[in-house]
């Protein structure tokens, strides 16, 4: 397991399969430009992207999104080789850095201007739990995508 900035592109080449992660951050993927950028070093390798945030993953409406997001990421289609997964994480209003913080109160302004009818589950959620400290983390969640690296790395 490597953060992003401490790993080299270059070191691709030693594994069978990419597992990478990125938070939900305004509608796109924390991230994602660094899978765009590296695809041509990936040619024949299983890429397992998990998405994490606020988000419900049993949502059609979040999994659509998020799905939009990637396409415009990827410049219209998700590579076939790309296998994805959502899970749904938390936020801690406290321990978000100043960026963060202005971009979720940014948000906030822009819920309070919507029609009340107009707004979502998930604006109302973030209306009322706004500055709190959220959990939505269900560890049972990740299995899915265990299940599935196991598999693809068991058939080689």
């Amino acid at each position: 397991m490597f953060e992003q900035k401490a790993f080299c592109p270059h070191d691709f080449s030693q594994y069978e399969a990419v597992i990478f992660g990125g938070g939900l951050y305004a509608g796109g993927i924390n991230g994602i430009r660094f899978i765009c950028r590296s695809l041509k070093r990936l040619p024949g390798k299983e890429i397992l992207l998990f998405t994490c945030g606020l988000a419900a993953p049993d949502n059609p409406n979040n999994i659509s999104n998020i799905r939009k997001s990637l396409e415009k990421a990827f410049s219209g289609k998700i590579p076939e080789q790309i296998r994805l997964f959502h899970l749904q994480g938390g936020i801690d209003y406290a321990r978000l850095n100043v960026v963060h913080r202005s971009m979720m109160s940014m948000l906030r302004k822009m819920l309070l201007k919507k029609e009340e009818h107009s707004r979502s589950e998930e604006d109302r959620l973030i209306l009322e739990t706004y500055g709190q400290c959220l959990d939505f983390t269900n560890r049972e969640s990740i299995r899915p995508l265990v299940e599935y690296a196991e598999s693809v790395l068991s058939l080689r």
